[in-house]
């Protein structure tokens, strides 16, 4: 009898931030994304002497915990997801510890994009999504065997998610996503009236 197992699998996480630890005020959050925004003014060069759509902390602030309570606290929320995912991944971490190494805002207007990339110098990367309004763009994930797909014949258009070559999540306000940080992903062209506002991190071993 036959037998088809599926090899290598990619693990993706999804959970509500209030399923791990203190509850996170989202209004709060917001209001202290957009208070950021409009003070960097290094980041808004940033932004604009690199074509970047909206407005990241990315190059320019590596101490949100720092300057807003609300951001130390959010970090506390995300180790223990973290936390969940290391235990779900089987990593053999040995004497070391995955800890936090980044986090950033992320505010993409109408007609805003994050191209494709990974995450080359951390272990598992993640987005806490903060404003999520209709219509706005989905996270896409794509399949990391891609590059070796040659000669390979398209997918039907109805497949199992673990046969797709790219696989779209739209999370809710209030959720956060993990995976590892060698998955290439992007977020297509924001189509809402409104800011999509997230705050990404990546998590290093050390």
């Amino acid at each position: 009898m036959s037998n088809i197992e599926s090899l290598f699998v990619t693990r993706l996480y999804r959970a509500a931030l209030a399923e791990q630890g203190k509850t996170i005020d989202l209004e709060e959050l917001e209001n202290s994304c957009l208070a950021i925004a409009e003070d960097d003014e290094a980041g808004q060069d940033w932004c604009e002497k690199h074509g970047y759509p909206g407005y990241t902390s990315y190059a320019s602030l590596d101490d949100l915990p720092w300057r807003f309570p609300i951001f130390k606290a959010l970090v506390k929320v995300l180790d223990k997801h973290v936390e969940s995912f290391v235990k779900d991944v089987q990593f053999d971490l040995g004497s070391k510890k995955i800890k936090l190494d980044s986090l950033w805002i992320n505010i993409l207007p109408q007609g805003g994009v994050h191209s494709s990339h990974i995450h080359p110098h951390s272990v598992i990367s993640g987005t806490c999504y903060v404003t999520m309004p209709q219509g706005t763009s989905a996270i896409k994930f794509e399949d990391p065997r891609l590059p070796m797909m040659m000669a390979a014949p398209p997918r039907k258009t109805k497949v199992r998610d673990e046969l797709r070559t790219f696989v779209y999540r739209a999370p809710d306000a209030g959720e956060v996503l993990l995976w590892e940080s060698w998955l290439r992903h992007e977020v297509p062209m924001n189509m809402a009236d409104e800011d999509r506002i997230s705050v990404s991190f990546n998590y290093g071993w050390g």
